[in-house]
């Protein structure tokens, strides 16, 4: 799962008319080289929690990942925090698989191979 519902203060101005996830980062949107990454270890299944300008997320990742299953989490009418998040969406996390919880916002080179070793 994908937090990407925040307000994104520490990034304003840039998160004044577009959401945290879709500010460009080494030339691409954050939630984008996130969603690559988690693509690239096997990931097929994706839920993002929306809220802060929520239509402009969820239209550009329709548009720009239409080819993984995506499930969107939507908090326009409160935010929940993580918390909250994880709780709204447990029917869409819900399965034997373990859940990764991923901030759209942080930026990490750690290997998720390793979270499943023992």
């Amino acid at each position: 799962m994908i937090l990407a519902a925040g307000l994104g203060t520490r990034l304003k101005p840039e998160t004044n008319h577009k959401p945290k996830g879709l500010i460009n980062v080494f030339g691409k949107p954050m939630i984008s080289l996130l969603i690559d990454r988690l693509t690239g270890y096997g990931y097929t299944t994706i839920v993002v929690n929306v809220h802060h300008h929520a239509d402009m997320l969820i239209h550009y990742l329709n548009k720009r990942h239409a080819d993984i299953n995506l499930l969107i989490s939507d908090e326009r009418t409160q935010l929940l925090d993580t918390g909250g998040a994880l709780k709204k969406a447990k029917d869409m996390l819900s399965g034997d698989a373990p859940v990764l919880v991923h901030n759209v916002d942080v930026l990490t080179d750690i290997d998720l191979h390793d979270l499943n070793k023992k």
